[in-house]
């Protein structure tokens, strides 16, 4: 949720140093009626890039400043993200059994289904390793402030990183947010992660590091519908809405 001016200026210096944002730290993911939207973009503003108006209240409420295990998840500001992809429910376009995640990485959505052909749809951000992997997989385990440990191959390239070899703290920079889901297919790590992000304003966008980020208020949400065990779906090809 934090922008790089919401890093202290040391912080900020260093990822700056690096040639890099917060999600260009990641470890190889190497993973009714519908609500009415408001908001209208300003011109050029499509896929997230822009300033989007008038922001629902309702919204502004769902994704208000968080205290969490004793981390400040900062309300973002959503006039920089589009409303398409605010968390919502909605008719389910799966067609999987309730308790599935399904990620439609063309669409940039994720959903959870719920009873009664619901689902509740949340906006993501697909990084290249997102668009790695697709199948069917479990969250083999789920983490609250997960620590992120860069691969050999990163800190070969930025030996800056080597102070991260044994795991960046959790915290609200952190490249994986306030949680990760992990993802494994037939007992084995398909190196596909669910997880936060600091930089909300991506969500809805592609071309960054990383595997499925959402933003964090998000991210907890599905933390707390997702038990571990659950039934996951990566669809490459995008879902008929």
């Amino acid at each position: 949720m934090t922008q790089t001016d919401d890093l202290t200026p040391s912080r900020r210096k260093f990822l700056v140093g690096l040639g890099i944002g917060a999600t260009a730290l990641m470890a190889g993911c190497t993973s009714g009626p519908r609500a009415s939207i408001v908001g209208v973009a300003y011109p050029g503003a499509a896929g997230g890039g822009g300033l989007f108006r008038s922001v629902d209240p309702r919204y502004a409420r769902m994704y208000s400043r968080v205290v969490d295990d004793g981390h400040v998840i900062p309300a973002p500001d959503l006039s920089r993200v589009d409303p398409l992809y605010y968390r919502q429910e909605v008719a389910d376009p799966t067609g999987e059994r309730p308790g599935t995640v399904v990620v439609d990485t063309a669409s940039r959505f994720a959903y959870v289904v719920m009873p009664s052909g619901r689902a509740m749809r949340y906006g993501v951000g697909v990084g290249r390793e997102g668009f790695g992997w697709s199948g069917r997989a479990v969250v083999q385990w789920k983490r609250k402030w997960p620590t992120w440990t860069p691969p050999r191959e990163m800190i070969a390239r930025k030996p800056e990183l080597a102070q991260y070899a044994d795991g960046m703290e959790p915290g609200i920079a952190n490249p994986l947010g306030a949680r990760a889901l992990y993802l494994f297919q037939g007992g084995k790590d398909t190196l596909y992660r669910l997880h936060g992000t600091p930089e909300y304003w991506t969500i809805g966008t592609s071309g960054s590091s990383g595997c499925i980020r959402f933003m964090n208020q998000d991210i907890i949400d599905l933390y707390e519908r997702v038990p571990s065990g659950s039934p996951v779906v990566v669809r490459q090809g995008g879902l008929s809405v």
